[in-house]
């Protein structure tokens, strides 16, 4: 499904361990980390597509999750140049994703990378909230700072003394006007889902 401007719906998931740490991925047989995120099927609501993809990549269910925060909006990414598939139609130019806050209520054994039967990563690992913005692939970045600078005071508020918003870093280099030569530009929160 590609929206009139080509931007494929999408969610983004933001798995928050009770230390404060974040939920980090290895796509499969890549050497890009990530968040679980993934596409929204025509018939679903942003937190329906979120609970699939998060069972999908991760095995997790829904009573292992609690609901922390929202984006309250599209965040929109364009893919490089490169990542374009010109044979498709619709061209899909990037995403727009709604990207949410989940604080992780059982254990680190609960998950499974192979739930899905067609495992989207093959390691993971917890990391410090902010590390994601210098070590996810760089026409990302924007979308990342947005949505973790949304989610940040409500992973805050439940983190034990993981004091998130005091360590808040400056935007990522990549973040800015500046960089839209390089298929990068500033993520915005735009419409309701």
């Amino acid at each position: 499904m590609i929206d009139p401007d080509g931007f494929r719906p999408n969610v983004g998931i933001v798995l928050l361990h009770p230390s404060g740490q974040v939920f980090w991925a290895r796509r499969l047989q890549r050497d890009g980390w990530q968040f679980p995120q993934g596409g929204m099927n025509s018939d679903e609501t942003p937190l329906e597509a979120m609970y699939r993809e998060l069972h999908e990549e991760t095995g997790l269910q829904q009573d292992q999750v609690d609901v922390l925060g929202t984006t309250p909006g599209w965040l929109r990414y364009r893919l490089p140049r490169r990542c374009l598939r010109a044979n498709s139609k619709p061209l899909c130019i990037g995403q727009k994703q709604v990207w949410f806050l989940l604080r992780m209520l059982g254990n680190d054994r609960d998950v499974r990378l192979d739930a899905s039967g067609k495992p989207e990563f093959d390691s993971w690992r917890w990391v410090d909230f902010w590390y994601p913005l210098e070590h996810v692939v760089a026409f990302k970045r924007d979308v990342y700072w947005s949505a973790l600078l949304h989610l940040a005071p409500a992973a805050d508020a439940v983190a034990a003394g993981a004091a998130i918003m005091n360590r808040r870093p400056e935007p990522p280099a990549a973040v800015g006007p500046g960089n839209a030569s390089r298929g990068l530009s500033r993520a915005t929160i735009s419409g309701r889902y």
